[in-house]
């Protein structure tokens, strides 16, 4: 397509990296809006200069105007399935945010119908798009690590630590599905995958709730915390590797941790990214009996972006490292073992 007419289904949090990554792209034009919410619906139409016959509350009116090409799915978790489904139906390529579904089963059908159907899509595992990311994979693949043998990933934050914090949706199962387990803890589940190459064989987790009861939004009136505020997984992935992935919303001051360490039998690397996005390494046995890893400049060929991406997939350009709907079903079995771990506090086999 000459321009890939872009419709944004949810304007709120996320959504602002889709817009500006569909305002950005010479490939693509910013023409559509919904919100269930009319307010947020018209100061982000006012902002974005999107006529009003192009801002709609109903999603299926977006899918269904024939001046949209294609859309952004950044709504709560519990719609994803539904506004997704309705895009296969009506043949228009989608952008869909993580966790992809709430459950496995919706994961397996909405990937099943977009491959029978033929639409294009993409998950939005932002990380992928992170350039010392793709240089982590491209160090891994070249085999200068050797057998992986562990691999521990951290995701923290601190944005529950407040006792004063509200129930927001995202701390709500009947909206979210899970807590920080499914928030943050797909991305480094993905993230894993991605880099290593490797499945994920079994988990055994373990998670609790600390503040129990908060404010609703706007009310003095309490609801209760129904998710995880903490995750802790032990995993294996095939080859026999074994590593952990821990995820918080109470790690105190810190902001958006990310890091991962990847132990190999030839060489190790850590890839940090609050730490400028970096990639330190240590292989060979000078660096090794020093015990010295080494900061390395990341090759401008890693760089690239996330909605960029997605419309490389609809011109058919697009090369191989974003992640679909298949990406999206294997995270989603992973993530739902977990949960069934931490939930009857045993091993779950993939």
């Amino acid at each position: 397509m000459d321009k890939i007419r872009m419709g944004v289904i949810g304007t709120g949090g996320i959504s602002v990296v889709h817009i500006w990554g569909s305002k950005g792209s010479k490939d693509s034009e910013l023409v559509a809006f919904c919100d269930i919410n009319e307010t947020t619906l018209k100061k982000k139409g006012d902002e974005f200069d999107i006529p009003d016959k192009y801002r709609f509350t109903k999603h299926i009116d977006l899918i269904k105007c024939p001046e949209v090409d294609a859309v952004s799915i950044s709504t709560p978790n519990n719609v994803h399935f539904k506004i997704a489904m309705d895009a296969v139906k009506h043949k228009k390529p989608f952008a869909l945010e993580k966790p992809v579904t709430m459950t496995y089963d919706e994961a397996k059908k909405l990937n099943a119908a977009a491959l029978k159907a033929g639409v294009p899509n993409m998950v939005c595992f932002s990380y992928r798009f992170k350039a010392a990311a793709r240089f982590a994979k491209s160090i891994v693949e070249s085999g200068q690590l050797g057998n992986i043998r562990h691999v521990y990933g951290q995701y923290l934050q601190s944005s529950c630590l407040s006792e004063h914090t509200p129930l927001i949706w995202r701390l709500q199962k009947e909206i979210a599905g899970s807590g920080v387990h499914g928030d943050l803890g797909c991305h480094l589940i993905d993230l894993i995958r991605f880099i290593t190459g490797k499945d994920y064989v079994k988990v055994c987790a373990h998670a609790d709730t600390f503040i129990k009861r908060r404010k609703k939004i706007g009310s003095d009136e309490y609801g209760d915390v129904d998710v995880d505020d903490f995750c802790h997984v032990l995993f294996g992935l095939e080859g026999g590797a074994s590593g952990t992935l821990c995820t918080s919303r109470y790690a105190y001051a810190r902001g958006n941790y990310q890091r991962l360490e990847i132990y190999g039998e030839k060489g190790a690397l850590i890839y940090n990214l609050e730490d400028g996005d970096s990639i330190e390494v240590c292989a060979g046995d000078v660096y090794r009996d020093a015990k010295a890893f080494v900061k390395l400049p990341i090759p401008h060929r890693f760089n690239t972006e996330q909605m960029q991406s997605f419309f490389d997939i609809i011109n058919n350009k697009g090369d191989g490292l974003a992640a679909t709907m298949a990406d999206g079903e294997i995270n989603q079995k992973v993530l739902c073992a977990a949960i069934e771990s931490f939930e009857n506090e045993k091993w779950v086999y993939l």
